[in-house]
């Protein structure tokens, strides 16, 4: 089976875990155990915790991913309680066995036996998908991926994980697998590789790789003095991007007829969240800004201008010029001065009677459609790879783009 390897030793961990399922599978089917069908569908190992299958929404009819379907107990319930068509994928050869031979003729639900990653690849993207405990056995950033292109835009995404563990050892902070047994009545336990992450990790890693996430709940052992907590995190698959983003004027209406000269894409910032964007009232998408006045520099207009409209608070010196762009609107010239803010002060806020507000940090493959053309000009100068589309304009460039 080919895996993508990833720093950390991604596939020797998943190996690990691999060979700890079809012992544990092997075990279980030596014991010709197999689990009931529940009355409800349950996110952890104790009855009554948590929400049911309203966290999947109506999956009455739709085609449904049991990600690490195990015993196929699950899979079962939403077929015959909630009328799901399912697909139970599952790994471990043992594990798929004990399904299939529970639950041999079931319709609406279908067992297959293969690496989740490498099944989506072919696949029919599902209407929904779930993982029960499961997820954590794989590498997220192989995992995600191919979730995201393995579901259908605005799909629900549940994923039900381990939070705190038995010792009362926390999630890690970083993209690690660590060492988590799998506990068993009267047999040893069998040591796994885990990715025990934070929810705040969770959910960078799910919005990196495409999903929204809605709510991420915490959902504790029913004995108070029980340290292990499961995290349940509902997540939903974004639609997808158009190949090219848009931008538009503001309005139909003509400038008024004579040169304006603005630093209105002056203020360009780049933080880890993206570029600092804001709503203008008639609907674009713009970089703060706006037009120099008599006697300021293009630097100190866009220091003041992002003061005014954002609240943020730089220094001339921080403002590094990147050059002018011309272009026509109308029959009248219009000639735009860009800069990259290097360094600020402060949380952009909504300003009293601004025309532009709502600030918001996008991410450079995220961007919004709808933006205003004079910051598509600029964002574009800034960096030419970005997929915008925008009105052509000559760029005279003042310094090299940083």
């Amino acid at each position: 089976m080919l895996h993508t390897v990833h720093p950390g030793g991604t596939v020797l961990a998943e190996d690990t875990n691999n060979r700890a399922w079809r012992i544990y599978g092997q075990r279980q089917l030596a014991r010709d155990y197999t689990p009931p069908v529940p009355d409800r569908l349950g996110w952890t190992p104790w009855d009554g915790v948590g929400p049911g299958v309203e966290a999947l929404g109506d999956v009455t009819g739709r085609r449904v991913l049991d990600i690490g379907s195990g015993a196929g107990h699950h899979a079962v319930h939403l077929v015959k309680a909630h009328g799901a068509r399912v697909t139970g994928i599952e790994l471990s050869p043992t594990q798929h066995r004990r399904a299939v031979s529970a639950h041999p003729d079931v319709d609406g639900v279908e067992f297959v036996e293969a690496d989740v990653t490498e099944y989506l690849v072919g696949a029919e993207p599902f209407d929904a998908a779930y993982a029960i405990g499961t997820l954590a056995f794989i590498d997220p950033r192989r995992s995600l991926p191919a979730l995201r292109d393995g579901l259908c835009p605005g799909a629900p995404l549940i994923l039900s994980l381990l939070h705190t563990d038995l010792h009362g050892l926390g999630p890690s902070t970083e993209v690690a697998p660590r060492e988590q047994m799998i506990l068993l009545r009267d047999d040893p336990p069998l040591p796994t590789q885990m990715w025990v992450l934070a929810p705040q990790l969770w959910e960078d890693l799910l919005t990196e790789y495409g999903f929204r996430v809605e709510t991420i709940d915490q959902l504790s052992h029913p004995d108070e003095c029980a340290t292990v907590v499961q995290q349940l995190i509902r997540a939903r698959r974004l639609p997808d991007r158009p190949s090219r983003i848009t931008s538009r004027p503001r309005s139909t209406q003509v400038p008024a007829a004579h040169a304006a000269v603005g630093v209105g894409v002056g203020a360009i910032l780049l933080s880890e969240q993206g570029i600092l964007l804001g709503r203008h009232r008639l609907g674009t998408l713009e970089l703060p800004g706006g037009s120099v006045e008599a006697g300021e520099s293009f630097e100190g207009a866009a220091v003041r201008e992002l003061g005014e409209e954002t609240g943020l608070v730089a220094r001339a010196e921080d403002v590094v010029l990147l050059g002018t762009l011309v272009d026509h609107v109308a029959g009248v010239l219009r000639v735009t001065v860009g800069a990259v803010v290097h360094t600020w002060q402060g949380q952009p806020t909504t300003q009293p009677d601004e025309s532009v507000g709502d600030w918001a940090w996008y991410p450079l493959d995220r961007l919004p459609d709808g933006l205003f053309d004079c910051s598509a000009q600029i964002l574009t100068a800034w960096r030419p790879d970005l997929p915008i589309e925008r009105p052509s304009a000559y760029f005279t460039p003042y310094a090299p783009a940083k």
